[in-house]
């Protein structure tokens, strides 16, 4: 890498860090920055999740005083969940680059749906989960639900912690904090896994991924300074006009 793309990656880690903890969704900015080093869209993809994961890691740790309870059903729940990433890092592998390419306007449209419509996204996981007897630390009733959200996951996963959120909240019973902190953890363990299983399949570009993931640390505690005078809201909006912008940038690069 040149002096110019170090620079570039180690800012759009920044800008990751500050995005996750202000609003979730780095991947929105961060896996298009690889994209612009001239990387793959399969290998930005595995890159982009192996610098993305000390955020979610780091953020459990701090707020590990809002851990809610556990227990045996949530490593079972974590287990299942584990699962589900592996196999959606395979299909990502298996997935040839050219349809992989394709596929980037949807995936980032995709996840920019899911942050505008957060708020309701959660509500009607909350819902259905409850519905198959989900409850407070009954982690084994929303499996059924987190499984095909970890495969999304292990694939691509821009929007994860939204779905992610709106699972964690039923078993915590509707605890906002705790439902964040167990989402971090969940999130932040699955995405480990699924990083070690890509550095094995040698999936990983590590100067470009090292270079982001140095960046992540600095922009998470400047998006916490940030947090403090600009309201959620609005860094949630600002994230879903970069999507949109993303999305038909890249529809046009790869559709037309």
């Amino acid at each position: 890498m040149d002096p110019l793309h170090i620079a570039f990656l180690f800012f759009a880690g920044i800008a990751g860090g500050a995005i996750s903890t202000l609003a979730g969704g780095a991947a929105i900015v961060t896996f298009p920055a690889l994209l612009a080093t001239g990387l793959s869209p399969v290998l930005a993809s595995c890159s982009n999740l192996v610098a993305l994961v000390p955020g979610n890691l780091f953020s459990s740790y701090y707020d590990r005083k809002q851990m809610p309870l556990l227990g045996r059903s949530f490593a079972w729940m974590m287990a299942a969940s584990i699962v589900g990433s592996l196999a959606g890092a395979t299909l990502l592998i298996l997935t040839p680059e050219r349809v992989f390419a394709a596929f980037i306007p949807l995936l980032l449209g995709f996840a920019t749906i899911l942050f505008a419509y957060a708020g309701r996204i959660g509500a009607w996981l909350r819902a259905r989960a409850e519905a198959r007897g989900a409850g407070p630390h009954n982690w084994g009733a929303i499996v059924a639900w987190l499984m095909p959200v970890s495969v999304y996951g292990g694939y691509f996963g821009a929007g994860l912690g939204v779905l992610v959120l709106g699972l964690t909240s039923v078993g915590t019973g509707g605890d906002y904090r705790s439902a964040n902190v167990a989402k971090n953890l969940v999130v932040g363990i699955n995405s480990a896994v699924v990083a070690v299983y890509f550095a094995i399949s040698g999936m990983v570009a590590w100067p470009q991924a090292l270079t982001m993931m140095a960046g992540v640390p600095l922009g998470a505690l400047l998006g916490s300074r940030i947090a403090r005078i600009l309201p959620n809201d609005v860094a949630r909006w600002l994230l879903v006009a970069i999507g949109t912008l993303l999305t038909v940038a890249f529809a046009w690069r790869y559709w037309f």
